[in-house]
């Protein structure tokens, strides 16, 4: 039996990803919206990026925060968006074994470095179809044709772990925030210290809320278009509303990118 599981994973060459809309006309209206929302991506993680090493003033601990943020947020839009448009202007589902490999990869390399956890040495015997526009891990998992209960309770074990120890620095560094911003004079800069904050909590809250429900929502919750909403919220969104949130609300930075 092991055997034959073995053979039937090493025979699939390649994964059918979830296809938004079976209509030739939703399809290149989900390109036109993925590469509107991939556009703005890079462009403005770019302009920060560019920015930032090219100005010396802003060579400061938190200027080389907002340009690594804008790599991460480049290199994760990179890694799902790509693909996805392509299929949606080829009219086609594919991707690659060894595409999927690297997809999955590289996605969760610029999410979170725990996420290495799976390789791809399950036995995959439940065909190649994945629920998603993107090679995800629960999704692959559930194509595996061995047990994956303690695969999936390891993963979810090391993903909320790494989620709350996130939350715990994120309240922390918060906290501070907070308290410095009270003990500013002026009010006029206490109402933009906190208008500034609260954006980027709502950014993290979203990011976060919507990644904790795909991956610990019960088996009974099955609906493709709600898990497809949630993927894309916190997939694509945050890398494409970070920079104007964290970035483009900096008067430091938007001298910068102007001078440039």
């Amino acid at each position: 039996v092991q055997r034959k599981e073995m053979s039937n994973s090493s025979s699939i060459t390649e994964f059918l990803l979830l296809a938004f809309a079976d209509t030739r006309e939703l399809q290149l209206l989900h390109f036109w919206l993925f590469l509107g929302i991939s556009l703005v991506s890079f462009l403005s993680n770019g302009l920060i990026i560019t920015a930032i090493a090219c100005d010396h003033r802003l060579h400061t601990p938190m200027y080389f925060f907002l340009l690594n943020l804008s790599l991460l947020d480049l290199g994760s839009s990179s890694t799902t968006l790509p693909k996805s448009m392509a299929n949606f202007l080829w009219d086609t589902r594919k991707i690659s074994y060894q595409g999927c490999v690297a997809q999955l990869f590289l996605f969760f390399f610029f999410i979170s470095a725990e996420y290495f956890l799976l390789t791809f040495s399950l036995p995959l015997c439940q065909g190649n179809a994945v629920d998603q526009f993107f090679c995800e891990i629960p999704q692959i998992l559930k194509l595996s044709c061995s047990d994956s209960y303690l695969r999936e309770v390891g993963l979810i074990v090391v993903s909320v772990c790494s989620a709350f120890g996130c939350f715990v620095f994120i309240v922390v560094s918060y906290v501070q925030i907070f308290r410095a911003v009270l003990r500013i004079p002026s009010e006029q800069r206490w109402h933009k210290a906190f208008c500034t904050c609260l954006p980027h909590l709502a950014v993290v809250s979203l990011f976060l809320s919507t990644g904790m429900f795909t991956y610990l929502k019960p088996r009974s919750i099955s609906s493709r278009f709600l898990s497809l909403m949630v993927s894309f919220l916190y997939s694509v969104v945050p890398p494409a509303v970070n920079p104007l949130i964290y970035g483009m609300r900096n008067q430091e930075l938007k001298n910068a990118l102007w001078k440039l």
